[in-house]
């Protein structure tokens, strides 16, 4: 079984992530992490039920990894344009114990098992070949913990509650057959629309908000 482990904002740059997502919050999300082995950096919040939400952008100042960056972060251009269209939170990542399962059976979405870091793996992550997201963002990316899920505790908790997630689909069928086939613990609610683009339902101290 896969569980939502959490959302991505995929950001040009992690100032603007942090801007967007506190127009749409009213909240500052504080630095997390960087990512030495892709390159890449965030933002993190905690969201409830144990999944977070993850500002993550290309470090300017980190060093390329050797292959393709996870979340389709090598291609700044459509990730700009991507970012002027509104699409903002860009996906989600969902953990399984099963990950080379999983992707064994549907390689063509998910591409490769990646073992980061690269010279002390600690946890697997799904990646396509030419880095790009899982169906443009329809399917999730996928993590294996390997018995060390993501620590809460370091991740901030500044009173955010993930509500509901609901996906527009140009295929809505097409994604819900591959979620019933994945059997995801939170699926995204799929309706039709032209494009992939998520909302996500979120109670924080301020109200009730919406992220996209």
């Amino acid at each position: 079984m896969l569980k939502l482990d959490h959302l991505t904002v995929i950001a040009p740059t992690l100032t603007e992530g942090v801007s967007h997502v506190r127009e749409c919050l009213d909240l500052d999300v504080p630095f997390g992490t960087r990512h030495d082995y892709m390159g890449t950096h965030n933002h993190r919040l905690q969201l409830g039920d144990r999944i977070y939400l993850e500002i993550v952008a290309l470090d300017p100042d980190g060093r390329a990894p050797g292959r393709a960056r996870w979340f389709g972060l090598d291609d700044q251009e459509q990730v700009r344009t991507d970012w002027d269209d509104g699409r903002r939170l860009r996906g989600w990542v969902a953990s399984t114990h099963d990950i080379q399962v999983i992707v064994s059976k549907h390689d063509k979405v998910f591409g490769e098992v990646v073992a980061l870091p690269f010279n002390r793996p600690e946890f697997a992550f799904s990646i396509p070949d030419d880095g790009s997201l899982p169906l443009d963002g329809g399917a999730p990316s996928l993590i294996d913990h390997q018995g060390d899920p993501t620590s809460m505790s370091d991740i901030p908790d500044m009173g955010a509650r993930l509500l509901s997630l609901t996906l527009e689909h140009p295929h809505p069928d097409t994604v819900s057959k591959l979620y019933r086939e994945l059997s995801p613990d939170r699926p995204p609610d799929v309706t039709p629309g032209t494009q992939i683009r998520y909302r996500a339902s979120i109670m924080t101290p301020s109200g009730r908000k919406e992220l996209t």
